[in-house]
Parts: structure tokens; sequence; C-alpha cells
């Protein structure tokens, strides 16, 4: 066994970016596109209150079910990635999270709304979850 003991690593020809070979050695991923590089869990109901976070400054509470989620360091663009999870409220109800909100993606936050849905009959309306969890995924400035 072996151990590898750094405070930093740094790619060769780009210093942001590290190749690592897949599991079948046949192909490689980038180390530093595949990184989370925000994540939230925070309490949806009554006062916000983030448990914990990664590269978060803030969550907005706009209304019932309208969040934002602030980031500490900007992502590189508006085409990242997100995803999230509220817990299930029942066999037949849902909550999901939705963006349909004007400027629901910029650089230094995501605002979005949890909807809460009946799986039968469809329809739905904003609702504020306990527990509230979101990453998100793409290029820091």
């Amino acid at each position: 066994m072996s151990t590898i003991l750094v405070n930093t690593l740094t790619g060769t020809s780009t210093a942001g970016s590290i190749a690592v070979t897949g599991e079948g050695n046949s192909t490689t991923t980038n180390l530093q596109q595949g990184l989370c590089k925000v994540w939230v869990n925070f309490n949806g109901t009554g006062t916000i209150a983030t448990r914990d976070s990664f590269n978060v400054s803030s969550v907005t509470d706009h209304s019932t079910g309208d969040f934002s989620v602030n980031y500490a360091n900007n992502m590189g663009n508006d085409d990242y990635a997100f995803g999230g999870h509220t817990p299930n409220a029942g066999s037949t109800m849902n909550f999901h999270w939705i963006n349909d909100l004007a400027n629901d993606y910029t650089t230094a936050l995501l605002r979005t709304r949890t909807l809460f849905t009946n799986n039968l009959t469809g329809g739905g309306s904003n609702q504020d979850p306990v527990l509230c969890t979101l990453t998100t995924s793409g290029d820091l400035a």
C-alpha cells in the first residue's frame, strides 16, 4: 500500500487540468471537470437555516418555495447543471425543483423553486420543504 500526501495538484500541460485514467484503462476523465463545484443542505421552512454547504455564501428566501443559492465563488458561465432533492411527502405527493423564473442561472447564483405536485392529478404549488439539497456542476470562473 502507498500513500501520497500533497497539498496541491497541478497539471503539467494546463495547471487546472488533470486527466485520470478510467476503470477500464481505455478512457480518461478530467478531474477538475468531474468535481462538484457547489452543494448545500438547508432547511426551507421558517427562517432559512443552512445545515452544511460548499462554495455557498448564503441562501435567500424570496417567498414560499422560491430560493436563491448564492455562490461564494462564481461559476465560469451560466451553462452549468444542477440537481436537487427534497423529501417525498407521501405515496402520491412529491417535491420537484424547477427553474422557470427570470434569471434562474447566473454565474453568481441559482434561483429555483420547490413545487409540490400530486402525481395522480398533476398541478402543484410552491412549498417550503424541511430538507432541501442542491448540487451544481460546471466550470468555476
